[in-house]
C-alpha cells in the first residue's frame, strides 16, 4: 500500500485511457453524484477560457469561479464531455469500473457564464501532478461562495486530458528523462502557468471588474501545493498560499527540496498534511520532513503547519466528498478506499479544510483575523495544529 501511494499517486489514478478497458461496462445504468454545497452567502458562476502563451507555445484551459448576481440558468458541468469519458477510464483506480458514473452528467452548484457581482481577493488553485483541475471543485465553490475569484488551472500534457473549446483532447504526454529532471521541469513548468494565468487575468472578458488584483492568493494539493510555493516564492504578486499535502521537493522523501523549501517565503502561508504521501506512513508535516522542515525554518511570514491522522492523499481533493457517496451504491473496492481517503469522516473532513482555507485567506487577503488559526478551538478535532 505505502509503496502504492507515494509513486506519483495521480498519475496512476487518472492518466488511463477509457479504450483502454472497452467491453467492461456494466449493463447497470450509470449514476451521478452530488458534490457537497457551498456554504457561503453567495450565489456562484463559473466561465471557462481558454489562454495562449504565445511566448512559450502553450495553450492552457482555466475556469473562474466567482460570486454571481441571483437568478435562474442551467448550473455548469462538473467535466466536460472528452475529459469526463478518459477520466472514466481511470476508475478502477478509485475502486470503481468503467462505466458505473455518469462523470459528464455531474452538476456544480455554479450557473454557467452568471453575471459577476462585486469585486473581490482573486485565489489560484493547482492540482496535484497528473490530476485535473476538476477534481478541487468543492473547495474552490466554498471559496467563491464566500466572497473570491477562484481560478483553476489544468497543466497542459501532465493533466490527464484536457479539452479545448475547438474540441480537441490533449491528454498527458510520457516523462522524459530521469524521475527527479522531469519533476524538476514540470514544476518550472507550473510556475510559469501560474505567471501565465496572473498576466492574462486582467483581460478576462467580463470578469476583469470582479477581480481585485492587488490581493492574490495561491493553493493546490499535492504537487499543486508546491506550485503553490514556488510561484509565491518567485512571484511577488502573490500574497498568500497553501499547500494540501504536497512534498516540497522533486521526490517523496524530501531529498531534492524544491527551491521553495531551500529559500522559504516571506508572506503567510498554510501547510496540511497527511499520512497518504509518505514513505513510511508518518503524518507529513514540519517536524518529520525534511523539505517541509527548511521550508518552515526559512520562511519569515505568518505560517500554520496542520495534521489529518485520519486522511490519506487524496482526502484534500472531491474524492474525499463523492467516494463515499458512490460507496453506497456501487460498493467502491474497501482497500482503494483507504488508501485514496483513509478512515477520516468524510463530512467532517470536507468541513474542516473548506473552514481553516476560508478563514486562512480571509486572514491573509482581507485582512480579518480569524481564531480558527490560532488553534484556541476544538471545532475541528480531525485536525491537528503542528507545534
Amino acid at each position: 500500500m505505502r509503496k502504492t501511494m507515494t509513486a506519483l499517486l495521480a498519475a496512476a489514478l487518472l492518466a488511463v485511457p477509457a479504450v483502454a478497458h472497452a467491453g467492461t461496462v456494466p449493463e447497470s445504468p450509470k449514476i451521478t453524484f452530488e458534490l457537497p454545497p457551498p456554504t457561503g452567502p453567495h450565489a456562484l458562476g463559473t466561465t471557462e477560457v481558454h489562454l495562449v502563451d504565445k511566448a512559450r507555445s502553450r495553450e492552457l484551459m482555466i475556469s473562474v469561479w466567482y460570486p454571481a448576481r441571483p437568478g435562474k440558468g442551467p448550473r455548469a458541468p462538473y467535466m466536460t464531455p472528452k475529459a469526463a469519458a478518459y477520466f472514466d477510464g481511470g476508475a478502477p483506480a478509485l475502486g470503481l469500473r468503467p462505466g458505473q458514473v455518469d462523470w459528464g452528467a455531474v452538476t456544480t452548484h455554479a450557473r454557467q457564464d452568471a453575471p459577476a457581482k462585486g469585486r473581490w481577493p482573486v485565489v489560484i488553485y493547482s492540482p496535484g501532478y497528473g490530476v485535473p483541475r476538476t477534481l478541487g471543485t468543492s473547495t474552490v465553490e466554498e471559496l467563491a461562495s464566500r466572497g473570491y475569484v477562484v481560478v483553476t488551472v489544468d497543466h497542459t500534457y501532465e493533466a490527464p486530458a484536457v479539452e479545448f473549446p475547438d474540441g480537441r483532447l490533449e491528454v498527458a504526454r510520457p516523462p522524459q528523462g530521469d524521475r527527479l529532471t522531469h519533476m524538476r521541469q514540470a514544476l518550472e513548468t507550473r510556475r510559469e502557468d501560474i505567471r501565465t494565468v496572473l498576466d492574462r487575468l486582467p483581460s478576462v472578458k467580463g470578469l476583469a471588474p470582479a477581480m481585485d488584483l492587488s490581493r492574490i492568493g495561491v493553493f493546490g494539493h499535492s504537487y499543486g501545493g508546491d506550485t503553490a510555493a514556488e510561484a509565491m516564492r518567485a512571484d511577488r504578486r502573490v500574497d498568500a498560499g497553501a499547500d494540501l499535502d504536497g512534498w516540497l521537493a522533486h521526490d517523496v522523501g524530501g531529498e531534492a527540496p524544491s527551491p521553495a523549501a531551500t529559500e522559504g517565503v516571506d508572506r503567510p502561508f498554510l501547510l496540511m498534511g497527511s499520512p497518504g504521501s509518505t514513505a513510511d506512513g508518518r503524518i507529513r508535516d514540519h517536524l518529520t520532513a525534511p523539505a517541509w522542515t527548511s521550508f518552515w525554518e526559512r520562511s519569515t511570514g505568518w505560517k500554520l503547519d496542520l495534521s489529518m491522522p485520519g486522511a490519506m492523499h487524496y482526502s484534500f481533493t472531491d474524492v474525499q466528498a463523492f467516494l463515499p457517496e458512490l460507496d453506497e451504491e456501487l460498493e467502491v473496492v474497501p482497500e482503494v478506499r483507504a488508501q485514496r481517503i483513509g478512515t477520516v469522516d468524510p463530512g467532517r473532513s470536507v468541513a474542516a479544510q473548506r473552514a481553516y482555507l476560508t478563514a486562512f485567506f480571509d486572514q491573509s487577503l482581507k485582512h480579518r483575523p480569524r481564531r480558527l488559526l490560532r488553534g484556541g478551538t476544538s471545532e475541528y478535532p480531525e485536525v491537528t495544529p503542528v507545534r
